[in-house]
């Protein structure tokens, strides 16, 4: 049957044009430049605009992370332990912890990093609000550092902050997934985990953002409430706040500088953080530590998986066990994990025991398993 003429007919795809593809990659490249370009200026605009950050707990994490920061503004770090010569070695300002009141009046202090264990976390904030009080009340309530946490359980940390500091502090809550052994040879890949919890006294809902989690140059200011004014044109509740203007940008530089030492820049809630993290840091430190018990060495004949097995032994027993205490007191997720592990230790037990055709009292089961 000849076709109907009034019928459209399907098209064939169109043929690229002749030089289509070269085409194509001058454009890649031109923009490609455009982005070296852009990340240079902004770069420049983050150098320009210096920032002052304090870092509670000048440990080893604490120094691994002051170091990096040297790069980008002025780094003053307080401890129990004398660093000075740690410190000006590295171009930063030492305070002992003895002397916490004169760290938190330094005039240009910007952002304050506690960067002290789990355990001893709350403590240290306690210690830390009667000075952050004496500096709002004798600077104004606008020279409140930004408070920033490390630590890698999220919720607890949140929780703490939002119990305890001023209001008039921002808060932002985050988690570097790596530290001074993983990222020996440089932060770039390295995924680093944050939450803008609160800004110009009002508390963020990071479930306000479409999705719970997202990269950070995909996540722009979009945590601002919106309204619609009664000709229908949407505002932002702070667009005429000029503290919550210099509260982001302060977080934006803050973040900028994990962004441009190469960092997966992951925004996430703290509780979706706390849920993840139950399901891989803390199983990992667990196995860790329960192989280590195991005493398991190595030998002439290793395969891959036990060489591998050994390196995690290694990687996790270098932590130490407050750490480990911490992961499991303060995740509300952990004991789920553990009861899922002895629940899967029995049922693969039990599967062994079945394909011998022996059968096994639950009481036994218990005896032999986690």
């Amino acid at each position: 049957m000849a076709p109907n003429a009034n019928v459209p007919q399907p098209q064939s795809p169109s043929e690229p044009t002749a030089g289509e593809l070269e085409r194509l990659k001058q454009e890649e490249a031109r923009l490609s430049s455009m982005l070296a370009s852009i990340r240079q200026q902004k770069l420049s605009v983050l150098r320009s605009r210096t920032l002052t950050v304090g870092i509670i707990g000048f440990g080893r994490f604490g120094q691994f992370i002051g170091e990096k920061f040297t790069k980008y503004g002025n780094v003053i770090g307080t401890s129990r332990s004398d660093y000075t010569k740690l410190a000006n070695e590295m171009g930063a300002k030492y305070v002992p912890l003895s002397d916490l009141e004169s760290f938190v009046m330094e005039d240009e202090l910007d952002v304050i990093v506690v960067a002290v264990s789990i355990v001893s976390f709350e403590d240290t904030v306690k210690d830390l609000v009667p000075h952050l009080k004496k500096r709002i009340a004798t600077k104004g309530a606008g020279s409140c550092p930004l408070i920033v946490d490390v630590l890698s359980v999220k919720e607890h940390a949140r929780k703490i902050f939002l119990e305890r500091l001023p209001e008039e502090c921002d808060i932002l809550c985050t988690h570097p997934m790596f530290g001074p052994d993983s990222a020996k040879h440089g932060w770039h890949g390295q995924t680093f985990v944050y939450e803008r919890t609160r800004i110009d006294k009002v508390l963020l809902d990071p479930s306000a953002h479409n999705s719970a989690w997202k990269n950070h140059s995909e996540d722009s200011d979009e945590s601002e409430s919106e309204f619609l004014d009664e000709k229908g044109v949407s505002h932002g509740i702070h667009e005429n706040s000029e503290a919550h203007v210099e509260g982001m940008d302060r977080i934006e530089r803050f973040l900028s500088i994990w962004e441009e030492e190469g960092c997966n820049m992951i925004s996430m809630s703290c509780k979706d953080h706390d849920a993840f993290t139950a399901n891989s840091q803390f199983i990992t430190h667990l196995m860790g530590r329960i192989l280590g018990v195991q005493g398991l060495k190595a030998t002439p004949i290793d395969t891959k998986g036990f060489q591998n097995v050994l390196k995690l032994i290694e990687t996790t027993n270098a932590d130490s066990f407050d750490l480990f205490y911490g992961l499991y007191k303060f995740n509300r997720n952990s004991m789920e994990i553990i009861h899922n592990l002895r629940s899967a230790m029995d049922d693969v037990v039990r599967k062994l025991l079945e394909k011998e055709g022996n059968n096994i009292s639950s009481v036994d089961m218990k005896k032999s398993c986690l």
